[in-house]
């Protein structure tokens, strides 16, 4: 664990479909008490996505925190997308885990072909090459073969492929239902287990329930 009093992660938010994965996420981690600190970084089309499918539009950039989670937000740190000196841009900085929700095709390419263009880029790339976990919440579909291509490198570099596709097992009645059950299992890819994700206790044992 890199900070003795709780863990330490970078999320990235992209401008592929799908700001209420990244919202549900942020504030899930906001409120867990296992997380001292959240890196968060967005690109210039993932501020439009947060405008456009959540109304959601940030005079500073220092606002989206609590805009997004509503709430003070005190453990989220937003990172300027060009900012490639940040901290997160430097292996000597730990963080314990970075998920890129949700994560565009071009990101993906970025990250599979390590150009470090920019912060997004560049975090996770090292993550990648410090063994840490780097989540990528995939949002597009058909995929091409490039777009095949570029997981495969990622996924055999050390990335996690999550794309967002939703379970419908646990017999879910809202969108929200759809999309806590997706986050919760991101989020336990990054080591912090949701007490509320649905776990399948197999046929012939009873209704499934909640872990």
């Amino acid at each position: 664990m890199t900070d003795p009093e709780g863990k330490v992660v970078t999320v990235g938010v992209t401008g592929a479909s799908g700001a209420i994965l990244a919202q549900a996420a942020l504030r899930l981690l906001e409120a867990d008490p296992r997380v001292a600190h959240v890196h968060l970084v967005v690109t210039e089309t993932g501020q439009r996505l947060f405008a456009h499918e959540l109304g959601i539009l940030a005079t500073h950039a220092k606002q989206l925190p609590a805009l997004v989670t509503g709430t003070r937000a005190t453990k989220i740190e937003v990172l300027p997308n060009k900012d490639v000196g940040a901290s997160i841009a430097s292996g000597s900085y730990s963080v314990d885990a970075m998920v890129v929700i949700p994560c565009s095709m071009g990101t993906l390419a970025a990250i599979a072909n390590g150009t470090s263009e920019d912060l997004l880029a560049r975090a996770a790339d090292v993550v990648l090459k410090e063994g840490r976990r780097l989540v990528l919440c995939i949002r597009d579909t058909p995929f091409n073969r490039i777009h095949l291509e570029n997981m495969l490198r990622a996924q055999q570099a050390g990335a996690v492929i999550m794309p967002a596709i939703l379970s419908y097992y646990h017999q879910p009645k809202t969108i929200e239902d759809l999309v806590e059950q997706y986050v919760y299992r991101v989020l336990a890819q990054l080591g912090l287990p949701q007490e509320k994700q649905y776990q399948w206790r197999g046929q012939g044992k009873g209704k499934a329930q909640e872990a």
